[in-house]
């Protein structure tokens, strides 16, 4: 017996070198861009159910989160009290304060943008608002507060807000506004702000080339339309707004706008009702409505989306687009080929963590926001 326990040692160490020498000789294969899967690093913690980040020139990071605070992290992951000068907002469901971006030229402005539900007086009707304000030069504080657009009608509803704003190449902003719920088949409905993508100016005006700009019974401000609940945008390498939008149970969307274009909801979805059963006629497609460039089923519940335009994680990386999950907890890495999705990789995974929100820094590393009452700021370290 002693002899074959021997045989049986020498055997498997020899298997043990062979898988060794294997895992070198394909670490050696590999190219120079190659790099190992990003280790999530813990920035800050105790944010409660924070909505949006934006990350400063100086390395520190402005925080939204859902119940009203709007908070500065500092780049040692302490978290500031929260800033006087947001207004009022009507919290409750997935009502509250959401995204915020930044000027793109803070560095001199210091002028941030945020979107909220703003109530309509002592009321239960509310609405998707964009504000802008200067952050104090001693971040203490929101200075000059002032109302940009507020979406019409307000409706007394607690889902479906959207509100994600993009700042494009020539300076307009963008805001995502959901359908509310309740008031689906408004999408369809040129006269209201309900289901849309707004286009405006930074003092809240109306950019003459809008496509409804000078059209009867069309709101001036809208972009596009037949949209459910948008909480996911940027501003793609082709230079034109990308957005993600829930779909109902299935059918999430990944849409590439274009001035004008009616996107569909309520009319064509690849989902269906709660619970089973078909929307409207059941139906996908239809002339004059676009169809997403990628869709999901079953839903992902996507929030958050950013582009990475660095090489921090190699180059296969840069150009992937990033989604974050509140269903399944994870961060999609997006390949796009062509302008069409060729491949999705699931990070984040292990943690379980609703993620909210992903954004580039400055540094040309991807941070994130995980949505819970402990919520956390995540870089994705190389």
């Amino acid at each position: 017996m002693a002899k074959y326990s021997n045989i049986f040692r020498a055997l498997s160490a020899a298997l043990c070198l062979l898988g060794f020498a294997q895992v070198v000789l394909a670490q050696a294969k590999l190219p120079a861009t190659a790099v190992a899967g990003p280790r999530p690093v813990v920035v800050a913690s105790g944010l409660e159910n924070p909505w949006a980040v934006a990350v400063m020139p100086s390395g520190r990071f402005l925080v939204t989160e859902r119940l009203g605070r709007m908070r500065v992290v500092d780049a040692d992951g302490k978290v500031g009290a929260p800033l006087p000068g947001v207004p009022q907002v009507a919290i409750g469901g997935q009502g509250g304060l959401l995204d915020v971006i930044l000027d793109s030229n803070f560095a001199v402005n210091r002028t941030v943008y945020f979107c909220y539900s703003e109530p309509d007086g002592d009321g239960p009707a509310n609405g998707t608002a964009l504000a802008k304000a200067q952050l104090a030069v001693d971040r203490s504080r929101l200075e000059g507060v002032q109302v940009l657009f507020s979406q019409r009608p307000k409706v007394a509803s607690r889902n479906h807000f959207g509100c994600r704003i993009v700042e494009a190449s020539d300076g307009t902003l963008y805001l995502t506004l959901g359908d509310r719920f309740s008031r689906k088949e408004d999408a369809q409905k040129l006269e209201n702000h309900l289901g849309k993508v707004v286009r405006i100016a930074k003092d809240g005006s109306v950019p003459a080339d809008n496509p409804f700009v000078g059209k009867a019974d069309a709101a001036p401000e809208i972009w596009t339309y037949g949209h459910r609940n948008g909480q996911g945008a940027a501003l793609g390498p082709d230079g034109r707004v990308w957005m993600i939008e829930h779909g109902p149970q299935g059918g999430d969307e990944l849409n590439v706008l274009q001035p004008g274009h009616n996107y569909g909801w309520p009319v064509i979805t690849y989902g269906e009702n709660y619970g089973g059963g078909k929307i409207g006629q059941g139906i996908t497609a239809q002339d004059g409505m676009d169809q997403p460039l990628h869709y999901w089923v079953p839903s992902i519940a996507p929030s958050g989306m950013a582009f990475l335009n660095s090489d921090r994680y190699g180059k296969a990386w840069r150009g992937n687009l990033f989604v974050g999950s509140l269903k399944f907890g994870y961060l999609d890495r997006i390949e796009l080929r062509g302008g069409k999705v060729v491949a999705e990789h699931k990070l984040l995974e292990d943690g379980g963590a609703r993620i909210r929100d992903v954004r580039q820094g400055a540094d040309g590393l991807l941070y994130v926001l995980t949505d819970q009452a402990d919520g956390k700021l995540i870089r994705l370290q190389p």
